[in-house]
């Protein structure tokens, strides 16, 4: 285990850390180690905040979010705010959905609308399977209770193996159900297969399959229903826009364009970063670059013994997506956020998972113009179009895959109701897996990271103090507590802690608990 930073790296008086990447994770540590007095400088290697989590703009008023666009569980970021004195609703209007989205079954055409209102989803599911109605209220519980049981665990550092025969995490354990999978422990509430997957399809924002992924990720879709869907105005990218705002205000030195070359190290402790081929001396450095792109070139092999990178190689990812992001003359008839499922979703996701690029896809797409025009200029729409492909792991080539998938991608659309849209184009863009790689430095072009089976989550995660090296931290989805929005920004929570811990900064950590008081207040 990597032990805290010792007395030499305490002797400055006022320590100073580098964060590498200004996605959601690098922001949010940013601005909490900024607001216990830190001297931070962020290293960000394009030309705007985010990474994954920002907006695109088009000379023509287009707008459009690059990668996530469900803004799920606003609670963690809402305490990130408060921890440096702001409000996240004075920062970022917040349009909370209903419905959550609409679900769409291409087998028999039923079409499910997600709505928090209890009476209301029970009548939906009523329409697939009147037996399955009861269901949503003892799903509704049993996630609560898990939730409630596996937080703490979410909300703390797994610095070794031991920590899993903790009282706490036996119990969680328990509630878990580690033996069954989401569509396995769905099967305690819903009989029919297509209720499983209006409450399963979820796992897809951690890149996995319901049918593979553990039963724990039942809470995500709980999640959504009992918190809710939102949607900032300007999209999720606007979230990232005011981190950066705060951070900056905070006297965060937020560096665009400036790439990191490696991380310097003496011994076995960083000692700053390279820039240029100009070293900058550090106290500590938060890495939030993708770990499997980033990790290789910015620390040598030799020095990570557990990381290596035959380990880093060896490692399980999840798949990719094959995106559209299109500007539509006009308007469109869909709802905010539409799921097109397959009729054999079970073999189409094998397929992915197999290495296959799938020739019936499901595919989900946003018109975030049905609740906030200004993503479009006026009298034109903005559609964006994610469908699930395997990462670059299985050897596809899309340079000569592109123009024919985009072709299927846009009749997979008459499936939604919309029929031909290539004539209404007037701005496209594609995004393929070798994109994903090779322009966003994403590893193996895998957009959701490392997979969250068992053997790749908490303590057998990449841990957010890197026990490689001291003084290097990790933030972002490929280190505990894992992908997706809300985890990132509890793990940069995490991480903050422990390095302020390490560095000796004596303001009392602002671990989650107190988080929520203050909050409250």
């Amino acid at each position: 285990m990597n032990a805290p930073l010792s007395a030499p790296a305490l002797q400055s008086p006022r320590n100073h850390v580098a964060v590498i990447g200004a996605g959601p994770g690098g922001l949010s540590a940013a601005m909490l180690l900024a607001a216990r007095g830190v001297k931070v400088t962020l290293f960000e290697k394009d030309s705007v905040p985010g990474g994954r989590t920002r907006t695109l703009t088009t000379p023509e008023g287009y707008r459009f979010d690059l990668g996530p666009t469900f803004f799920l569980y606003p609670r963690i970021l809402s305490e990130v705010f408060v921890a440096c004195g702001r409000r996240l609703e004075e920062e970022v209007e917040l349009i909370q959905l209903d419905p959550l989205y609409r679900l769409v079954f291409e087998g028999d055409g039923t079409v499910l609308d997600a709505t928090p209102d209890i009476a209301r989803m029970e009548a939906e599911i009523a329409k697939l399977s009147p037996g399955d109605a009861a269901g949503f209220r003892t799903f509704m519980a049993a996630n609560r209770a898990k939730l409630e049981a596996f937080r703490p665990l979410l909300e703390r550092p797994f610095n070794g193996h031991s920590q899993w025969l903790q009282a706490d995490m036996l119990k969680a354990l328990h509630l878990m159900k580690p033996h069954l999978t989401v569509d396995g422990d769905l099967n305690r509430h819903f009989r029919d297969p297509r209720v499983r997957l209006a409450f399963s399809f979820q796992t897809k924002y951690l890149g996995m399959s319901p049918f593979r992924c553990p039963s724990l990720f039942t809470i995500l879709s709980f999640l959504e229903y009992e918190h809710g869907v939102f949607h900032p105005v300007g999209g999720c990218g606007a979230v990232s826009s005011a981190m950066a705002r705060v951070a900056t205000e905070m006297g965060v030195d937020i560096r665009y364009d400036t790439p990191i070359d490696r991380v310097t190290v003496s011994g076995r402790r960083a000692t700053g970063v390279e820039v240029g081929g100009r070293s900058i001396a550090m106290d500590a450095v938060v890495v939030n670059a993708d770990f499997a792109h980033s990790m290789p070139k910015l620390l040598p092999n030799g020095i990570r013994k557990h990381w290596n990178d035959k380990r880093i190689a060896d490692a399980r990812y999840s798949c990719s997506t094959f995106m559209l992001y299109l500007g539509i003359e006009g308007s469109l008839d869909l709802a905010h956020h539409t799921v097109l499922l397959s009729e054999d979703y079970k073999g189409n996701i094998a397929q992915v998972d197999g290495g296959i690029i799938p020739q019936v896809p499901s595919l989900y797409v946003q018109n975030a113009c049905a609740s906030d025009s200004s993503m479009a200029p006026p009298g034109h729409s903005t559609l964006y179009m994610l469908v699930p492909v395997p990462n670059l792991r299985n050897g596809a080539d899309w340079a000569s895959e592109t123009a024919r998938y985009r072709e299927l991608a846009l009749d997979r659309l008459a499936a939604l109701g919309l029929g031909d849209l290539r004539p209404r184009i007037r701005y496209e863009k594609i995004v393929t897996p070798q994109d994903w790689q090779d322009e966003y430095s994403v590893g193996y072009g895998a957009t959701f990271n490392l997979t969250h089976d068992l053997r790749q989550m908490l303590s057998f995660r990449p841990r957010n103090r890197f026990a490689e090296v001291e003084g290097v931290y990790l933030v972002g989805g490929g280190t505990h507590p894992g992908s997706g929005l809300p985890v990132i920004y509890e793990g940069a929570r995490i991480t903050a802690n422990l390095l302020m811990d390490d560095l000796g900064v004596t303001d009392a950590p602002l671990t989650a608990s107190v988080a929520r008081s203050l909050a409250a207040d």
